[in-house]
Formats: structure tokens, C-alpha cells, sequence
């Protein structure tokens, strides 16, 4: 396959990387728009109407839709009929081109197309397939759907608020399992290439969702059942407890974390209320504080209500206590340390329309990642690919063409 032009090569880590990405809605796309942005060439490969969150809430242009604008960035878009011949001989070629045959496509529909790892291994031994399943293959719940609301039921997430609330269990607002598990298969790629790096062998790689989620939300809430037999409760009992919040101020809101002894008796001495660090043994040391945190944190809350969000952030700041503004979702997009350093900004789409991105999160000082491609239209780079894969012009066209029809 060849490059993409010299203007559109990255300086990023995976510079030279191609990722062959047959997956769609959140946990797939994100994983490998941040191989994209650390330089892989990344060809996103659709079919039929194209990625169903290209549909998910507004959009300026059709198939743009905010959702799918947030995760594929730095990808080149092939749409192709994978129920056709051409279509699936198209895929083949991909992956004798391609480092990371990437999916979260169900193994049973992939083998239907010819498309497990045994298959494509034999096409590319050193092929990298990373399948991002709901479920790991050697369990009961192995090939079952999974989406975000599933994994966060299954994995005791959900459970968290009714341990914290005492109401009934709920969805963390936002697609925390997708994320999660995208991250989880960002990270396992890249260990796939290191080790390819270091061996030249392949690999099959499986990213179950329900296990990646669960370990992240393990990792402090296991707590007591951490011993057999169990020392204390689930849950960690800071995280979880009901006065652990952002709080009130006479004005607004605000977080406070007071960890060492020194600062939790400056703080109450702030507040005025120095008795509580200097006369209640529930306090005084670090494991009566863990022990005793609802009730910590309720006067922290009481302590906070005194003052505004400013006298607070002013005086937690001169005493080297860690603080910060509770921002709304509205001020986090004029956030002046995100704005100062470009996190946060504005781009103009190639379709015409101005939109909010954020950048890589991670510096590299020597192999800096990058924004080089806007999220791509359905199929804008079939024809070009399909070039680069040896087909003549014409056949690139009828090949595009088809697939577009066959909507």
C-alpha cells in the first residue's frame, strides 16, 4: 500500500503503522483514533449506510453526527460492500497491507465472511487481530451482544450507586465501558506491535469488555473482599461514600482534598472549626479518617458552605491544599488552562462546517502526536485506496460505486 502523501505523514509514535478498522459506534473508534493521532495510518472501512453513530444526534453534514465527530479523527473512510465479492477481496488486499486487522465486529459474523484470524492469518502470517469482544471466548457469555449499559450492569459499576445512595443501581452518565474497554485495546495493539517488533510473530489479541471494565472498577472496590476471608465490605469506603461530593459554596461549588494530616488541620483551622482535627479521635490519624470518611466529609461539607467558591480557591491555594472550581459541562469548553495550552479548540471541516476538538491528551517531546485528517466523510477515501491497492481507476470507481448503491 503506499503512504499517504508526504503533508498528511505524522511525527507520532506509530508514524508508519496501518490499522485495518473494521469497527463502529464508541469502543472501537476511540481505540483507534488514538493509534490515528499517535501516527498510525488508520483506513476505517464501512458498509452500508456507514458507522450508526455517523447518525447519533446533531449534525451539520449528513453522516457527521456529533458523536462519531468525537472518535475518528485521523482516518481515511472505505466504504465497500461486504456481502460482494469485490467487496471482500478488497478487505483481503487491505490485510495483506495492513499491521492490525482491528474489530469489534461479533467472531461469529467475522468467520461467516472468511474474516477470523486463521483466515487472514494465512494472507498476512504477521498479522496483529485485535478483537474487541463483549465477552472473553472461554466463558459462558461468550459471542453474546454487549453495549455500554450491559457491561456497566454486569460489572458491579451500576451496583456503586446503590451502595452510595441506598436507591436503586444506575448507569454512570456516560459510555464509561466503551471508553474504558477502547483504552484497554488501544494500549493491547500497541503491546501486540512492540512484541511483533521484537519477535516478528503475530498475534490473536481478544479485549473482552466485561473484563477490562471489571478490573477498572476492581481495582479500589474490591477493598475488603480483597482477603480470604473478607476483611471488610466492597466498595472503598471514601469513593463511595454519600458525603464525597462537590460542595456547596456560598456561591457555587467546589472540590476540596485535603490527604495529609498537616492539611486536613489547616483546612478545619480555615473553616474555623480547628476542634475537629485537634480533640475527635475519629480524625486524627489516616486509617481513623478512611474509617470515619462519611462522617469527615459531611463537615468538610458543613466548613465549605461558609465561604464563596473564590475566598475558598484563594486560601485552600496560598495553604497548598489541592482544590478546584466545580465547572459546569458549558465552562469546561472555556476552560482557561484548557484553552492556553490548545487542548481545547475550534476546527474547520473540509464538508464546511466549524466544529470543537481537543487534542491528543498525552505529550511527546520526541514523536509528538497530531491532528492531520478531519473525521472523514462515508467512503471519501475509497477510490484513493483502492488505487493504492492495485486496482485500475475504473474498477476503483465500480467498486465505490457499487458499494454505495448497495446501501
Amino acid at each position: 500500500m503506499t503512504k499517504p502523501s508526504p503533508s498528511r505523514e505524522s511525527t507520532g509514535p506509530l508514524a508508519g503503522v496501518r490499522i485495518l478498522d473494521l469497527s463502529t459506534v464508541v469502543l472501537g473508534p476511540y481505540a483507534t483514533q488514538l493509534l490515528g493521532d499517535m501516527g498510525a495510518d488508520v483506513v476505517k472501512v464501512e458498509n452500508g449506510t456507514g458507522d450508526i453513530m455517523r447518525h447519533a444526534g446533531p449534525s451539520p453534514a449528513p453522516g457527521m453526527g456529533a458523536i462519531y465527530m468525537g472518535c475518528n479523527r485521523n482516518k481515511r473512510a472505505m466504504l465497500l460492500d461486504l456481502k460482494s465479492a469485490d467487496g471482500l477481496e478488497a478487505i483481503r488486499r487491505l490485510v495483506k497491507e495492513s499491521d492490525v486487522f482491528f474489530t469489534n465486529v461479533r467472531m461469529d459474523g467475522l468467520k461467516r465472511l472468511g474474516l477470523g484470524y486463521e483466515d487472514l492469518k494465512k494472507i498476512r502470517e504477521d498479522i496483529i487481530y485485535v478483537h474487541c469482544a463483549g465477552y472473553g471466548a472461554d466463558g459462558p457469555y461468550a459471542g453474546k451482544p454487549a453495549y455500554d449499559d450491559l457491561i456497566q450492569a454486569g460489572s458491579g459499576i451500576a451496583d456503586l450507586f446503590h451502595v452510595r445512595d441506598g436507591g436503586p443501581p444506575r448507569y454512570m452518565p456516560a459510555l464509561m465501558a466503551d471508553k474504558v474497554s477502547g483504552l484497554h485495546a488501544a494500549y493491547a495493539t500497541i503491546a501486540g506491535l512492540f512484541a511483533k517488533a521484537t519477535t516478528g510473530k503475530g498475534q490473536f489479541i481478544e479485549a473482552p469488555m466485561l473484563e477490562s471494565f471489571t478490573a477498572f472498577n476492581l481495582v479500589e472496590n474490591l477493598y475488603g473482599h480483597t482477603f480470604v476471608p473478607p476483611m471488610a465490605q466492597m466498595a472503598y469506603t471514601r469513593s463511595s461514600s454519600i458525603n464525597r461530593m462537590p460542595y456547596p459554596t456560598r456561591d457555587g461549588y467546589i472540590g476540596i482534598m485535603p490527604y495529609s494530616d498537616k492539611q486536613w488541620i489547616t483546612f478545619f483551622e480555615l473553616g474555623g472549626r480547628p476542634e475537629v482535627m485537634t480533640t475527635d479521635p475519629r480524625f486524627s490519624t489516616y486509617n481513623a479518617r478512611t474509617a470515619n470518611i462519611g462522617a469527615l466529609y459531611q463537615l468538610v461539607g458543613e466548613v465549605a458552605a461558609t465561604k464563596t467558591t473564590d475566598e475558598w480557591l484563594d486560601l485552600l491555594g496560598k495553604a497548598d491544599i489541592p482544590c478546584a472550581r466545580c465547572a459546569t459541562l458549558q465552562e469546561v469548553l472555556e476552560d482557561p488552562h484548557l484553552r492556553e495550552t490548545g487542548f481545547i479548540h475550534e476546527r474547520q471541516h473540509p464538508a464546511g462546517f466549524p466544529y470543537v476538538a481537543m487534542q491528543h491528551p498525552v505529550n511527546f517531546t520526541g514523536t509528538p502526536a497530531d491532528i492531520r485528517r478531519e473525521p472523514p466523510l462515508l467512503g471519501e477515501h475509497t477510490v484513493e485506496i483502492l488505487i493504492e491497492l492495485g486496482y485500475s481507476a475504473a474498477d476503483a470507481e465500480r467498486i465505490a460505486s457499487s458499494a454505495a448503491k448497495a446501501k
